[in-house]
């Protein structure tokens, strides 16, 4: 296969994965990303380790603010698709950081944006998150949603991305998809998610911070699923809609190409029941610190995946018992000799 990718993001964790992926499936697989210190910067350059073993792959340490290195690789390299997933994420550290998302998640997507203007593309795809949906009380959450209403700045930075991505699709008719995860787990993952540090702490018999209680619930997508998701709608570009629908006043409907989907497991499982099964899968229990509710997050997230189960047939399955055995299993591995 001679068909290119710009994937940027390429060391994080899903960037990661879905590399592996495209790599094996015979793609020319460009990565992108800043090695910023977020979270440990030696789980980014060991993932990074196994990518370069790929004679298909070719990384640039480029932060997405740096506009000039970003034209200089697409020009170079001229992507059929392009797939964004570097962002800052992270709820709580919004609060705390919130100028590295607006470079990362406005500037550095805008920049994407402009060069796939002006060095065309089949196809933008970008990772948006669950979080868009803020406190919506309407399960399971659809795409059709209202999303006007973020309780956190990474969240709002998401949301403008979606809408950033429309105007270029609207007005340079570039084809963007964009993809609402929903709470990525899985083995090479990110070090500040709840259940990397829940493992971490209940293995070295810490306490783990169980907020609101463990009176949440999430939709816990295992990593796996998510990659085969977006592989399967990379040659899905959206094309624009000939005939706008009255009856809809949503941004799905419009004349743009441009496409939102869920991709989560559509099975929320209550916090505590995360808790049990993982406690399960070390053999130990934790000793839990109950805590109020941080600022940011949500009460439940739980995606409705239909558009995605009717345009590729496919929809995430992995439930948490093998997801998070998959997890413990490789968290092990990693971290015995370290």
């Amino acid at each position: 296969m001679n068909e290119k990718i710009l994937l940027t993001g390429a060391a994080g964790f899903i960037g990661f994965h879905l590399s592996i992926l495209l790599l094996d499936e015979g793609y020319q697989v460009t990565g992108v990303d800043n090695l910023n210190t977020y979270y440990s910067p030696q789980l980014k350059e060991d993932r990074l380790t196994l990518l370069q073993k790929y004679n298909n792959f070719i990384f640039h340490k480029t932060d997405l603010k740096d506009k000039p290195s970003l034209d200089s690789i697409f020009s170079n390299h001229k992507p059929d698709y392009v797939i964004n997933l570097a962002a800052q994420a992270g709820v709580r550290y919004s609060i705390e950081n919130p100028y590295a998302y607006v470079d990362s998640n406005l500037i550095g997507f805008m920049n994407i944006l402009e060069a796939c203007r002006h060095y065309p593309v089949k196809h933008l795809l970008y990772a948006s998150s669950s979080s868009v949906y803020g406190r919506n009380k309407v399960a399971p959450f659809s795409t059709n949603h209202n999303v006007d209403h973020p309780v956190s700045l990474y969240a709002a930075t998401k949301k403008s991305s979606e809408l950033m991505a429309h105007t270029y699709s609207h007005l340079y008719n570039i084809p963007t998809t964009g993809l609402r995860f929903f709470t990525v787990y899985g083995p090479w993952g990110r070090p500040d998610m709840a259940y990397f540090s829940f493992t971490k702490d209940i293995i070295e018999g810490n306490p783990i911070k169980v907020f609101n209680y463990g009176k949440m619930e999430r939709d816990f997508t295992y990593i796996d699923d998510v990659t085969h998701g977006v592989y399967k709608l990379i040659p899905l570009a959206p094309r624009a809609n000939k005939e706008w629908d009255e009856t809809k006043d949503d941004i799905s409907c419009s004349f743009a190409p441009y496409k939102i989907y869920n991709i989560g497991n559509n099975q929320p499982v209550q916090l505590m029941k995360f808790i049990s099964v993982l406690e399960e899968k070390i053999g130990k229990e934790a000793d839990k610190n109950y805590m109020d509710m941080q600022p940011g997050d949500v009460l439940r997230t739980c995606a409705d995946v239909s558009d995605l189960e009717k345009d590729i047939d496919f929809k995430p399955d992995t439930g948490i018992e093998e997801g998070l055995g998959k997890f413990v299993d490789w968290y092990r591995e990693y971290y015995k000799d370290k």
